[in-house]
């Protein structure tokens, strides 16, 4: 069995890190299958794809890490989880730390939001202060039993305060020991540039959301800014459902299309691993004869 890569070694390899994020155990496989190095679990999208909710603080730790147990058991890739607001203050981000590292995640970032919590790119958000989420960062480090684990602060706070707030609160969240950050939602390309060059060599996120606030430009122009990592929360599970949409409106019309609009049904078998289960039923059949 391969040793996966540390996240630090994965930001030394991919220039960007590309983080498609899964919403369940199949879109995770299908990200493998399409040859990535690595993926993400956001709130937004395996809220809305497990509970049909919005990501507005109504799941907590027991069933968000749940849903990420089963999402990860569907591939080996390094994984990024987000950890909303840690469920909670230090205590509680100690313990969620403590989870997920002992899951195998390999990257989790803590928000810096007050409860309840929601979308980065949603209205209505507000901001811990500062210090707290320094507190909560201090104690996220200190529970992790593997220094490869890796902490990414992000920071919501451009929003609410602005964006030199949003700096400040970076750089406090980096001396606090996070190992990356997340400015999250700036608004125009200046923004972002000036988020991008902010932190010489500190890995951070660009968070390509769709109908969000933040500018969408591929990945080489978002490296050209600064940043290491380039996330894509929702851009499976708004196709996903759209597609779902589709074919049950052909459905209920009596117009489905059945060929070509779809994978085919061996295809479906070799995603979901069919054979190597055919194969283990074989050999408990062939274990049986012999006894």
């Amino acid at each position: 069995m391969q040793t996966r890569p540390t996240w630090k070694q994965l930001l030394e390899r991919e220039r960007p890190l590309l983080l498609p994020c899964a919403h369940d155990a199949l879109s995770a496989r299908l990200v493998e299958r399409a040859g990535f190095a690595a993926y993400s679990i956001g709130g937004f999208p395996l809220v809305g794809a497990r509970h049909a909710l919005p990501d507005v603080g109504l799941v907590g730790f027991g069933e968000m890490s749940a849903g990420i147990r089963d999402i990860m058991a569907a591939t080996d890739l390094p994984v990024l989880v987000d950890g909303d607001d840690g469920y909670g203050d230090a205590k509680n981000v100690a313990r969620a730390i403590a989870g997920y590292e002992a899951m195998g995640v390999a990257a989790i970032f803590i928000e810096d939001q007050r409860a309840p919590k929601r979308c980065g790119h949603m209205a209505g958000k507000d901001v811990i202060d500062a210090d707290a989420m320094a507190a909560k960062l201090r104690a996220a480090a200190a529970a992790r039993r593997n220094p490869d684990t890796f902490i990414i602060a992000p920071t919501d706070a451009r929003a609410v305060h602005g964006l030199d707030e949003a700096l400040r609160r970076a750089e406090l969240y980096l001396k606090a020991g996070a190992d990356g950050l997340f400015v999250e939602a700036p608004q125009t390309m200046d923004e972002l540039a000036r988020v991008g060059r902010a932190f010489p060599g500190v890995p951070q996120i660009a968070n390509m959301l769709e109908g969000g606030r933040t500018p969408m430009l591929p990945p080489p122009e978002l490296l050209r800014l600064g940043f290491a990592m380039v996330a894509y929360p929702t851009s499976l599970i708004f196709r996903v459902a759209r597609t779902i949409e589709r074919a049950l409106a052909e459905l209920k019309a009596g117009t489905l299309v059945i060929e070509k609009e779809g994978v085919d049904f061996e295809t479906f078998k070799e995603i979901t691993g069919f054979a190597r289960w055919a194969e283990a039923e074989q050999g408990s059949d062939a274990t049986k004869e012999t006894r």
